[in-house]
């Protein structure tokens, strides 16, 4: 079983500051449990409740006692929400361990019931942290009523910064000699991040096709790849690794095939369809980051829910060329937009045409009784594309991505970067999430996980 415990921005800081005190600190982590599959969970952070000063009866170095009052009110508010409960505590001081102890293992015992009862969920978990050199350190473990004791052996940071942080003794890939490059570039933790994390990718064209050969060299391994279409004669000259025989085949084939000619362990699933369903968008759910890469925008009101309800960040970006009615080439314009948690989405950011979204989502028959009837908007030309400029903004893109996890540029870090490469221009830019817009941290929906309808959206099919 792989567990991964996945935190915003807000709640990233709230444990950082108690694994920082000096004395043992506790508080209460509220989750929704997510099954992804067989041997796979995710524990979406959604609230910190720290435990107040008054309800601690006794705290060293290296010991507790808290009343009741301390945690019961946590309880019931993860009930009123429908979340799990976490136990959470510290072991602090410059060289500690969080490893649990004997006693925290009785702590477990007498918590855990009460934990179940109180929240009425049927998870209990604890998490133990310490303080390290490079953020903090953690164990941590959860179980349902009567089952098998997971361990959380992942913790997945996706605010301002990614950070990824593996439990004490879990293995991790080894960084090979072939990345011997990367590491001089941005060191050996980077490199192993890389190698742990499931990448998805909407689209499967000169974009897509260009951002995924670049993660694949630079280390990632596993991969969702998600597009409904097959290649034509007119692709070949933007899907990285496509050639004359692969005309007809699906572009999610010819992508993972070329991934797996680079590094033949990777490991490449396959999705042929469109992003609309709602049971091709569960695909999604064991990947750590996304890019979009698609130029539909029904396919984008999908991604821009991922990183509000599952704390999926999306990197979404798209180029559009523009030329005169002689086929001058006019304007390059291009955009990549980092979705995160607790921060706006595209719809806020007014990046999606909600109308022709509904347009695309309809059959081609009703689509076109509807554009003829005045009620749809015709969805237009097919845009001009160059394997220049498609594999520009892919590397914007993924350098977003990497900036990420080194840090190097500047904080807060923008969510949106736009080139204007004609006028050989680039701005960045933040945007705020509209008043109780789903997107908002005040409307309640951060880290809801797996809802009913999926995503709390109306799907077609």
């Amino acid at each position: 079983m792989t567990v991964t415990l996945v935190v915003s921005d807000t709640v990233a800081k709230e444990l950082d500051g108690i694994a920082s005190q000096s004395l043992e600190t506790a508080g209460v982590l509220l989750v929704s449990v997510v099954p992804i599959a067989p041997g796979v969970l995710r524990l979406l952070a959604r609230e910190y409740h720290p435990v107040g000063e008054a309800a601690y009866l006794r705290r060293h170095e290296d010991a507790l006692t808290i009343a009741a009052e301390g945690y019961v009110p946590a309880l019931a508010r993860a009930e009123q929400i429908g979340a799990a409960a976490l136990w959470v505590h510290t072991h602090p001081g410059k060289n500690a361990s969080p490893m649990p102890s004997a006693h925290d293992d009785i702590v477990d015992t007498q918590l855990a019931e009460t934990f179940r009862l109180r929240c009425g969920s049927d998870f209990y978990g604890a998490l133990i942290l310490s303080p390290s050199d490079h953020g903090i350190q953690f164990t941590g473990h959860i179980a349902a009523d009567g089952d098998t004791r997971f361990q959380i052996d992942r913790l997945w940071c996706v605010g301002d910064r990614f950070r990824l942080t593996h439990a004490p003794g879990r293995k991790t890939s080894d960084v090979l000699g072939m990345f011997d490059r990367n590491v001089r570039a941005f060191g050996t933790a980077v490199q192993t991040t890389l190698g742990d994390l499931t990448i998805g990718l909407v689209g499967c064209g000169g974009t897509g096709s260009a951002v995924a050969e670049q993660l694949v060299r630079l280390g990632v391994r596993k991969f969702v790849l998600v597009d409904p279409d097959t290649l034509s004669q007119s692709n070949l000259t933007r899907v990285y690794g496509s050639g004359a025989s692969d005309v007809g085949r699906y572009k999610t084939d010819v992508v993972a095939q070329n991934l797996t000619r680079i590094s033949p362990d990777a490991q490449c699933e396959t999705v042929r369809s469109m992003l609309t369903a709602s049971e091709i968008a569960k695909r999604l759910l064991p990947c750590d980051v996304v890019f979009g890469c698609s130029d539909d925008n029904a396919g984008r009101l999908v991604l821009s829910r991922m990183p509000t309800y599952l704390l999926t960040p999306v990197i979404d970006c798209g180029v559009l060329l523009s030329s005169s009615p002689d086929g001058a080439l006019t304007g390059i314009d291009a955009r990549v937009t980092t979705i995160l948690p607790e921060h706006a989405c595209l719809l806020c950011r007014g990046r999606i045409d909600v109308a022709r979204a509904g347009a695309e989502m309809m059959t081609p028959s009703e689509r076109s009784r509807l554009e003829h009837e005045g009620y749809a908007p015709a969805l237009g030309r097919t845009e001009p594309a160059v394997v220049t400029y498609t594999s520009m903004v892919a590397a914007a893109s993924v350098s977003e991505l990497l900036e990420r996890m080194i840090g190097y540029g500047p904080t807060p870090r923008p969510t949106e970067v736009l080139l204007r490469c004609h006028e050989r221009e680039i701005s960045t830019n933040q945007a705020i999430s509209r008043p109780n817009h789903y997107c908002d941290p005040r409307a309640g929906k951060l880290a809801l996980g797996v809802t009913i309808p999926f995503l709390e959206m109306a799907w077609t099919r």
